[in-house]
C-alpha cells in the first residue's frame, strides 16, 4: 500500500490512537487523516492537477505532516524547503521548481519579503501563524475530496540537495519511492504501533520525515514532533513522552552525553538511539553503550537520492565495527567500484552504488545530472568507501569537497561563488576542518586583488547574508596564493591539511 493508504487504514481500524504530539497538543489518526483529506480537497477545488507542485516552508510542526500526507493523498509532489537558507537560495528553489502553491509559517516572513516578486508566482498561498489561514482549511469539514488514482511513478516528493556545481538539484521522488522507504525502515528499525519515536532534526530533510516519521506511522506508532533540538527541552521531551526512538546527528549526541543532567533523566522507556549524516566518534557510541545498555545503538547510511536508505549499522556491531555504516538494507543492493564499472576486492576502495526501490526517478528538469547519477539501474552515489571481508560498507571520503557541519550537508564551491561576488577577491577555496562539537566546520583561503583591502568581518557578514548560517566560513584566511598542481587545480587537500596543523 502506499503510505496514505495505510494512513487511511489506520485512521479506520484505530481512529483514537495518537499519531502526533507537538507542543503538548495530541493529534489522533481519524483527525489528521480528515485534516490532510481537507486539505487535499482545497487544491482540488483550487483546480490543482496531479504531480503539481506545492511548496512547504515550515518548522517541524504536526501541520508539516498534516501537509505531507495531504499531497500524497491528492497525488500533488510536496517539496520541502529548508528554513534555514538564505533568501536566495530560497528564491532559486521556488522558480526552478515553478511550484504553484506555498504553505509558510509567518514567522519567515523577513525572508520571502526579500524575494517578493518571486512569491508572486504562487497561485495560492497559506499561512500558518497569526493568521492562521491554513488552520481554517484543516478544520473545514465541508470540503469535498475525491481520491485520484496514484500510479507508482507519479512525483510524491521532491528535495532540493546541494551540488557540487553549485546549483541546488531538485530529486524526484516517486510514490512507489516513498512506500519502500517506509517499509525498509520500519523493518530496519522494527518499528510497531507501540512506538513513539522523537523527532528534533528538521522535517524537512529528508531522514526526519522518511527514516522516522513515517516508518512510524507506517506501522501504527506516534511522532513526537520538537520544533528543533534544544537540550533542556529535549531530555524533557525524551522522559515525559516516554520515547522509545530517538534520533539524531553525532553534534546532538556530543551535546545530550555531555549535559550534567542527561543521566538523571528517565529514559527508561527508550530502546532505540540511531544517528547518522555524520561518523560517530568512537567514544560516543561507547559512551552511550556505557551509560544506557539496555539501548541499543544503530547508525544509518544513506542520501537523498535514495530517499535516503542504502545501509545500516545494528547494534550488534556498535562498538565490534566502528566506522563502519553496516551492510544492505532490506530489498537493496550495494557495490563498490572502480571507475569502469566493476567490483573491486574486498578492502579495495571503489565508487558506493546502490540499486533497490527506494532509488529516485531523477533529477528535476536535469537529464544530464540524471544519466550520470543513474546508469543500468544503479544509483552513483559518488562517495568512495570500501566492503570487509563480512560485506560490511565503510565510507573513505565523501562525494567531492564536501563537508558535513553538525548534520547539514556543506558543499565548498556554494560558498565560493558567493565569495566571488565580492570584487575586492581574486581566488577563494574553502575546505572543511574538525570541529568538537559540528564535525566540521567551513574555513576559507581568500587571495585579495592587488591593492583591495577587505576585512574577515565584512567577508562573514556578507556570507550570513547570502547564505544558510550553518555555511558561512568559521574563519577567513587572507593568503598570498592558492596551492595548485601542474594542471592548475587548486589543491584542497593541502589546504586541509595545512588547516588543520594550523
Amino acid at each position: 500500500m502506499f503510505i496514505f493508504e495505510q494512513l487511511r487504514e489506520h485512521a479506520q481500524t484505530k481512529p483514537s490512537s495518537v499519531i502526533t504530539s507537538f507542543k503538548g497538543k495530541e493529534t489522533i489518526y481519524s483527525d489528521f487523516y480528515q485534516k490532510a483529506q481537507n486539505l487535499a480537497g482545497f487544491f482540488q477545488q483550487k483546480g490543482y492537477q496531479k504531480e503539481d507542485i506545492i511548496a512547504l516552508y515550515l518548522f517541524n510542526s504536526d501541520t508539516f505532516l498534516i501537509a505531507y500526507y495531504a499531497c500524497q493523498l491528492g497525488g500533488f509532489s510536496v517539496l520541502p524547503i529548508n528554513t534555514k537558507l538564505a533568501a536566495p537560495e530560497v528564491e532559486y528553489i521556488m522558480r526552478h521548481s515553478e511550484a504553484k502553491a506555498l504553505i509558510y509559517d509567518a514567522r519567515l516572513n523577513p525572508i520571502l519579503e526579500k524575494i517578493s516578486s518571486t512569491v508572486e508566482q504562487f497561485k495560492d498561498i497559506l499561512e500558518t501563524g497569526e493568521k492562521n489561514t491554513i488552520e481554517s482549511v484543516l478544520e473545514d469539514h465541508s470540503i469535498p475530496f475525491r481520491q485520484e488514482h496514484i500510479d507508482k511513478e507519479d512525483t510524491a516528493v521532491i528535495f532540493y540537495t546541494s551540488g557540487t556545481t553549485g546549483k541546488p538539484k531538485g530529486v524526484c521522488l516517486s510514490a512507489e519511492n516513498v512506500r519502500a522507504i517506509a517499509e525498509i525502515w520500519a523493518q530496519s528499525l522494527e518499528t510497531t504501533s507501540e512506538d513513539r519515536t522523537l523527532i528534533v532534526t528538521p522535517l524537512f530533510h529528508c531522514a526526519a520525515s522518511h527514516c522516522f516519521s513515517i516508518p512510524t506511522i507506517v506501522n501504527g506508532g506516534t511522532v513526537i514532533i520538537e520544533e528543533a533540538f534544544i537540550l533542556g527541552q529535549t531530555l524533557k521531551a525524551m522522559e515525559m513522552e516516554k520515547v522509545t526512538i530517538f534520533f539524531g546527528v553525532p553534534a546532538i549526541y556530543s551535546t545530550l552525553l555531555n549535559a550534567p543532567n542527561m543521566t538523571e533523566t528517565d529514559l527508561s522507556h527508550l530502546r532505540l538511539f540511531t544517528y547518522g549524516a555524520a561518523p560517530m566518534p568512537y567514544e560516543l557510541v561507547k559512551r552511550l553503550k556505557t551509560y544506557y545498555p539496555n539501548v541499543k545503538v544503530q547508525n544509518l547510511y544513506g542520501q537523498t537520492e535514495n530517499s535516503p536508505g542504502a545501509t545500516t549499522l545494528k547494534d550488534h556491531y556498535a562498538l565490534e565495527k566502528i566506522g563502519s555504516v553496516g551492510e544492505p538494507l532490506p530489498y537493496t543492493k550495494v557495490r563498490v567500484v572502480s571507475e569502469d564499472g566493476e567490483d573491486v576486492p574486498p578492502f579495495a576502495v571503489g565508487e558506493i552504488i546502490v540499486k533497490g526501490p527506494q532509488v529516485m526517478k531523477g533529477y528535476l528538469k536535469n537529464e544530464e545530472a540524471t544519466r550520470m547519477t543513474l546508469r543500468d539501474g544503479w544509483l552513483y552515489s559518488g562517495d568512495l568507501g570500501r566492503l570487509d571481508e563480512n560485506g560490511l560498507l565503510y565510507i573513505v571520503d565523501r562525494k567531492k569537497d564536501m563537508l558535513i557541519r553538525g548534520g547539514e550537508n556543506v558543499y565548498p564551491v556554494e560558498i565560493e561563488e558567493v565569495l566571488y561576488q565580492l570584487d575586492e577577491i581574486l581566488e577563494a577555496a574553502v575546505v572543511g576542518i574538525p570541529h568538537p562539537v559540528y564535525g566540521e566546520v567551513p574555513k576559507a583561503f581568500i587571495v585579495l586583488k592587488e591593492g583591495r583591502h577587505l576585512s574577515a568581518e565584512h567577508i562573514q557578514t556578507y556570507c550570513q547574508q547570502n547564505l544558510a548560517k550553518y555555511k558561512a566560513p568559521e574563519t577567513i584566511i587572507f593568503v598570498e596564493e592558492l596551492p595548485r598542481n601542474a594542471s592548475g587545480k587548486v589543491l584542497k587537500h593541502t589546504l586541509r591539511d595545512n588547516a588543520v596543523k594550523a
